[in-house]
């Protein structure tokens, strides 16, 4: 699996072909040859390359997961990503996954949920309509607010993975993995951002493909009913009343009942007719002034997290069918960790 290794630390590193082929003495269609899978290096090459995107052979040497068969979403034209980096994003997923599912494999059978039915929910238009009946698809409460929306939806076999990906571009993206729904969503974003990201890609996971929408028409959409699922007209309604004047401090309040940022939470009370638009504008002009455009005070007091690789990976290793090894390198992370988490849980 050498040549998906290659191309996945290339991109990591955000180095073109011809960087990494100048680099290494040789053309960058060489380079191309290499990630095609249509020749194999040397092992003074591979040195090289290593060196160069300062890794290990053995992260070259790793194997991947071969029995995956992947349908990645498309990116959103509004997006406006290079295409080195969504070909990043799309390796980055497929590395991922390719662990998550040898852990699968370790346990043996299939300990994960069923995979949920998608692209099955009709599109009404009405964004509080169609929240209600995705909550109701997946089991949801409708109203009050959802206090575990990653193992809410990892319970119903959705996956999840957080990419740290340093790319104002990237927020989100979906697609299908061995019959399963995955979610993608940047780590370096506000955990109210991640929540809302989630449930935008979930719309798009779950609603069935529409012609009568063009791109903007059906991304517009599914920002609305993002907003509605994490907070509805009736809990709008019950937590700040039919008519406000003002944005108060316990809007913020509101906010860390139902993790979500205080820009949506002012634009839901605004579709509500809750407070005027003037307000709503009024409230827009300071918040950029003191710039939440792009550090909004943080209003969950305990972020999310998806955890489900992690319970699969220690349950392997407890039951004998992982090396604490092993076990590190699908969660990609020291054996030190693995070490300090490991054990029982009362001594």
């Amino acid at each position: 699996m050498f040549n998906k290794n290659l191309k996945y630390y290339r991109l990591q590193k955000n180095m073109s072909k011809k960087e990494l082929a100048d680099k290494c003495g040789v053309s960058a269609m060489t380079i191309t040859h290499y990630e095609n899978g249509e020749r194999n290096p040397d092992i003074d090459m591979i040195k090289k390359l290593a060196d160069v995107l300062g890794v290990f052979i053995a992260d070259f040497l790793a194997e991947r997961n071969t029995s995956l068969s992947f349908e990645h979403g498309e990116f959103r034209k509004q997006a406006s990503l290079p295409e080195s980096k969504q070909e990043y994003i799309r390796e980055s997923v497929e590395e991922y996954f390719s662990r998550f599912f040898d852990a699968v494999e370790c346990l043996g059978g299939n300990p994960l949920p069923d995979p949920p039915r998608t692209k099955n929910l009709e599109w009404n238009t009405d964004s509080e309509i169609d929240a209600k009946n995705l909550k109701q698809a997946l089991g949801f409460p409708v109203v009050g607010p959802i206090k575990e929306l990653y193992a809410a939806l990892e319970n119903c076999g959705f996956l999840i993975f957080e990419l740290d990906y340093d790319c104002r571009k990237f927020s989100g993206m979906n697609g299908m993995v061995n019959k399963y729904p995955y979610i993608v969503v940047n780590a370096n974003m506000s955990p109210e951002r991640k929540r809302s990201t989630i449930v935008h890609e979930l719309v798009h996971l779950m609603f069935s493909p529409n012609t009568d929408f063009d791109e903007k028409e059906e991304e517009d959409l599914a920002t609305a009913i993002s907003g509605a699922f994490l907070i509805s007209k009736k809990d709008l309604l019950r937590e700040l009343g039919s008519r406000r004047t003002r944005v108060t401090k316990d809007f913020v309040l509101v906010c860390e009942e139902y993790g979500i940022s205080l820009y949506l939470l002012v634009k839901r009370a605004a579709l509500a007719g809750i407070i005027s638009s003037a307000v709503e504008r009024d409230f827009y002009i300071k918040a950029n002034k003191a710039g939440y455009k792009t550090n909004e005070p943080v209003h969950i007091k305990s972020p999310e997290a998806p955890s489900l690789l992690k319970q699969l990976v220690y349950r392997a290793i407890n039951e004998e069918g992982l090396s604490l090894n092993r076990g590190a390198e699908l969660l990609g992370t020291d054996i030190s960790d693995i070490e300090q988490f490991y054990g029982l849980a009362v001594t």
